[in-house]
């Protein structure tokens, strides 16, 4: 679940501290806690990204939708 902070992150912002946290993850170099904190770290982050995603996609196919009733009123179809 995310917190109220990070429902403020912008999607740019989720990303590029995602990408951070996967470094740390792949360099190693950690204790087992501390890649655990990481990991869930990354998940609430993943699911950022996902939120701003499915939300961009939800505007696109509207947009879409719009677009196609629109032709079809001009096509008199």
């Amino acid at each position: 679940m995310t917190s109220k902070v990070d429902e403020a992150l912008s999607y740019e912002q989720a990303r590029d501290e995602l990408i951070e946290v996967v470094r740390r993850l792949e360099a190693g170099g950690t204790t087992l806690e501390e890649s655990l904190a990481l990991w869930e770290r990354g998940e609430e982050l993943a699911e950022v990204c996902r939120h701003w995603l499915e939300g961009a996609r939800a505007r696109l196919d509207a947009a879409l939708a719009e677009e196609e009733a629109e032709d079809e009123k001009r096509s008199g179809a």
